[in-house]
């Protein structure tokens, strides 16, 4: 911890020991307090909606179901997961090629949680004794992290059967709500700025999406320097050194030293010294958001090969999402031939005939009941045996063994496709091909049957 005069500077460098960033006020510190609220208020209300009589958003992890506003996911469908964390990264590379580290500062679930911990406890010290405020600090961040806990807990748990009724869910989600109330006391009350500084992959490699053109938060040295008091306006800069800029920064950094891996970007630097400018009548912007090349003061280009490269492979990535997500099959089918013989050698009223076994697996991946006819797209002579119409509840999976028969031909093999349809809408919901073998009324396989 180092001080300057009276005021406390927040650092976390060699020997730091856990400081409170000063508060302070102005535009950027209102977004973030804006954002902050939104994005909690989002998070703590996930679990509670009600959709189609069911809980929103539930992930239930012993019946394999995912459910999102009506949407039902399953394992078969971790391919569109892989493909929104594909997107996010991709979103965040294109942010911080744009902008910088905005997205740490202003919508990190962590910087979120820490930034609310550090208010907590700033205010509580204002307005009671040290030892009253630490005892009120701890009990309010444990509120917080058993909120927390609970809402994370209650999205692979109904939330209402979890609050109602928790000693009837068994020790897992109890196990599960000690620990995330622990970890978020943990990590936003204990860890803080640490988790950022040297946790976070983030911070390592930001870099190598930065160019001269991304707008960070920057300091101008050519107005600032040489720093000096106000007394010494006409052989000094603008900067009079108050260290304000250092005092609210959260990871305790000093941005006069130029852009560092630990800033991430929330802005109130510029914000602390915007105050100091107006107050000594000069004009704002000696920390600002600005570019490397706006510093210099190169004309900026309006073409910029990396964000432009970045938008593309989003764009064309979310294209193929939104494909993958529309193309979902509502009810899934799969065939399975009988491995014990290709074919059955049968005598229907005097003449050769073949069947061909099948176990077919019906599943419903819909949220709701569906009524479905089974049926084979191939030439009328192949004769369906066994049950052709089934009900499947919202979400049952069924299997149904069914054999195919059809008289000898001379093609020995060939390819039918088994169809599943909506019996009440009539239309085909999903197509799976297979194989139907045969031999010859003349040369009869006697040693393929039975």
């Amino acid at each position: 911890m180092n001080t300057q005069g009276s005021q406390l500077i927040a650092s976390s460098g060699p020997g730091a020991t856990l400081a409170l960033p000063r508060a302070v006020s102005g535009r950027f510190q209102r977004l973030r307090v804006a954002l902050r609220a939104l994005l909690l208020g989002i998070f703590f209300a996930a679990p509670w909606p009600i959709w189609d009589g069911r809980q929103a958003i539930l992930f239930e992890l012993p019946e394999r179901q995912f459910h999102i506003f009506g949407w039902t996911f399953w394992p078969s469908d971790f391919h569109l997961l892989a493909f929104v964390l594909i997107m996010a990264a991709f979103a965040l590379f294109a942010v911080t090629n744009w902008i910088g580290r905005v997205f740490c500062g202003y919508a990190c679930p962590h910087s979120v949680f820490f930034s609310l911990f550090v208010a907590i406890e700033r205010g509580l010290k204002r307005k009671r004794g040290p030892r009253a405020a630490r005892i009120l600090t701890w009990l309010a961040w444990s509120l917080i992290g058993l909120i927390t806990a609970i809402t994370i807990v209650g999205l692979f748990v109904p939330v209402r059967v979890l609050l109602s009724q928790p000693m009837e869910l068994g020790g897992w989600p109890l196990f599960w709500l000690a620990f995330f109330t622990i970890a978020t006391v943990f990590a936003g009350g204990l860890l803080r700025e640490r988790v950022c500084i040297y946790m976070c992959p983030y911070a390592r490699f930001q870099s190598v999406m930065f160019d001269r053109d991304t707008t960070v938060v920057a300091y101008d040295a050519n107005r600032g320097e040489p720093r000096g008091p106000r007394r010494q306006r006409e052989t000094s800069g603008d900067c009079i050194d108050c260290t304000l800029c250092v005092q609210v920064c959260p990871t305790g950094i000093d941005i006069r030293n130029g852009l560092q891996y630990a800033c991430i970007g929330c802005g109130l630097c510029a914000d602390a010294c915007d105050r100091v400018m107006d107050q000594l009548g000069r004009s704002r912007g000696l920390i600002a958001y600005r570019s490397e090349r706006s510093l210099s003061e190169s004309p900026r280009p309006k073409f910029r090969p990396r964000l432009v490269g970045y938008g593309l492979s989003l764009g064309v990535m979310f294209s193929v999402f939104l494909i993958l997500l529309t193309g979902r099959p509502e009810l899934a089918l799969d065939v399975e031939r009988d491995r014990q013989a290709l074919f059955t050698e049968v005598r229907i009223a005097g003449a050769t005939a073949f069947e061909n076994s099948y176990r077919l697996s019906v599943h419903n991946r819909d949220s709701q009941p569906r009524d479905v006819t089974l049926d084979v797209n191939a030439d009328s002579e192949l004769d369906w045996i066994g049950p052709r119409e089934i009900s499947l509840e919202a979400g049952e999976r069924r299997e149904v063994a069914i054999r195919l028969r059809a008289a000898a031909d001379r093609r020995p093999v060939r390819t039918i496709n088994f169809e599943a349809h909506d019996a009440v809408a009539e239309r085909r919901l999903v197509t799976r091909e297979s194989r139907f073998f045969t031999g010859s009324s003349t040369d009869s396989p006697a040693g393929m049957g039975g």
